[in-house]
């Protein structure tokens, strides 16, 4: 079976982590929430536990179900502690011996970890390290945080991470796991979502709120940026990294990233995707028939759009979700055979209307080139598109594997150019401000460099993009 192309014209989703303190059924309870986060990441999966005498670890490449595909597996990761971890690699290769939670012995007991991110210097803290006598197991930018914790002579728990970070610039929400504590970190600019919950008792970290619903957890607030929770018998208790700085939550995550029923950034998804598709309504009205979706991350905001303008939305485009991972190519040189294994469009909808087509963002411009043409095909008299994000004209080094400056679209093309590419009758992108505008009053709170080019924290390196593919999975690791 040849893979699928991988060229998507869409940033991939970074990395999806979770913690469970305090339950019987603590990895059941992990890989349940691990399911709810199957968005941000599908190349691998896996989930560590504690009983407080050992750990215990299983990784398996694919999604959550490829890698967890026999209930016996999560018998075997026995404890009241888990962690879990869904990856999509923005740095290091498509391999297991890269898939986490990674897991270590050092002189304080066994470490494990998992992280959602992205270290914009560990090419050269990694360097240093090597050069010191280190030996890497991984092409993870996450395994340089278990070098520099094991390395430091500080005496406490607190104080290692301190120490570790001190050392590290970039993105990262994550949790560690010991045999008696879990512990959630976030980055001082607080770039990625993650979130603080409880049940029974028990208390959950994790990504994204959606992930406590699903396991019928009470959502208590989201960690703030900089902030170290550090959850044992004693209770919760906070502490914090010495970096001060100006928050800098990627605003990509409102647009894109986060599933709509998700709080993130202390703030409801639905609530925020509504009046992006409202705001782009108000600044790019069109005389049409209908609104659709480009299916599914564009749905809430093509709502808003229809809302705002008073054009009846449709549903115009229906999503194939039982694309795998591979699928069988009848003929490799059918470029936009992808997008039609993806998506289909409904030609008793379509046909005579003036269409407008909401999609939250353009990376490439190729699938929605091959988008226009299956709605003019199916009898589309008009094609409008309406983004609701300003164009993409900067890579992110901070999480997303977003293309190179040379492949999006907007950084080398006008917006004139870009809607004679796609083959549409107009187009409108959603201005910096009317984004800024419906997700908070802050103009100053948010990461937007992919749309502006301003970094806050400027790369030393370039992440190394290489990707391998792998089979297999690794269990019962024991320490």
């Amino acid at each position: 079976m040849h893979a699928i192309n991988k060229q998507v014209d869409k940033p991939k989703s970074n990395c999806g982590v979770v913690g469970v303190f305090g339950h019987p059924d603590a990895s059941i309870f992990a890989y349940q929430a691990l399911y709810a986060l199957q968005h941000r990441g599908q190349e691998s999966s896996g989930i560590v536990s504690s009983d407080g005498e050992k750990v215990y670890r299983h990784l398996g490449m694919g999604l959550v179900n490829d890698a967890f595909s026999d209930i016996s597996i999560l018998k075997g990761l026995k404890g009241q502690l888990a962690v879990g971890h869904n990856r999509y690699s923005t740095t290091g290769s498509t391999m297991l011996h890269n898939a986490q939670p990674f897991l270590v012995n050092f002189k304080e007991g066994p470490l494990a970890i998992s992280h959602n991110g992205n270290f914009v210097n560990s090419k050269s803290v990694r360097s240093r390290l090597v050069a010191d006598g280190s030996i890497f197991q991984t092409t993870s930018d996450t395994e340089v945080v278990l070098h520099l914790m094991a390395r430091s002579r500080e005496e406490t728990i607190v104080k290692r991470i301190r120490d570790a970070f001190a050392q590290l610039k970039g993105a990262y929400s994550m949790v560690l796991l010991t045999r008696e504590s879990i512990i959630g970190i976030r980055d001082p600019r607080g770039w990625r979502p993650i979130c603080l919950g409880r049940k029974d008792g028990a208390h959950f970290i994790v990504s994204e709120s959606c992930a406590l619903d699903l396991i019928g957890a009470e959502y208590l607030r989201e960690i703030e940026p900089g902030e170290i929770v550090i959850i044992d018998k004693s209770g919760v208790n906070s502490y914090w990294l010495e970096e001060q700085v100006e928050r800098k939550a990627c605003i990509f995550e409102y647009v894109y990233f986060s599933r709509p029923d998700s709080k993130i950034f202390d703030e409801n998804v639905d609530k925020a995707r509504r009046k992006l598709g409202k705001n782009l309504a108000l600044e790019h009205p069109v005389d049409a028939d209908i609104v659709i979706a480009v299916p599914d991350s564009s749905n809430t905001a093509a709502l808003g759009y229809a809302n705002r303008s008073g054009i009846k939305f449709e549903i115009g485009l229906i999503r194939n979700h039982y694309v795998g991972r591979t699928f069988i190519h009848p003929d490799q040189s059918e470029r936009d055979f992808k997008v039609r294994v993806k998506f289909n469009p409904v030609e008793g909808v379509l046909k005579g209307r003036r269409v407008v087509v909401v999609d939250d963002s353009i990376v490439r411009g190729t699938t929605l080139k091959q988008l226009t043409k299956m709605l003019r095909k199916a009898g589309a008299k008009e094609v409008h598109v309406r983004v609701s994000s300003p164009p993409i004209i900067s890579p992110c080094f901070y999480g997303m594997d977003f293309p190179t400056m040379d492949e999006l679209i907007a950084s080398n093309k006008t917006i004139e150019e870009i809607r004679k590419y796609l083959g549409v009758d107009s187009l409108g992108y959603l201005s910096l401000e009317g984004m800024v505008d419906a997700v908070s009053n802050d103009q100053k709170g948010f990461c937007t460099a992919c749309f502006t080019g301003d970094y806050p924290l400027p790369p030393e390196e370039a992440s190394n993009k290489l990707k391998y593919e792998d089979a297999g999975t690794i269990s019962n690791n024991t320490y």
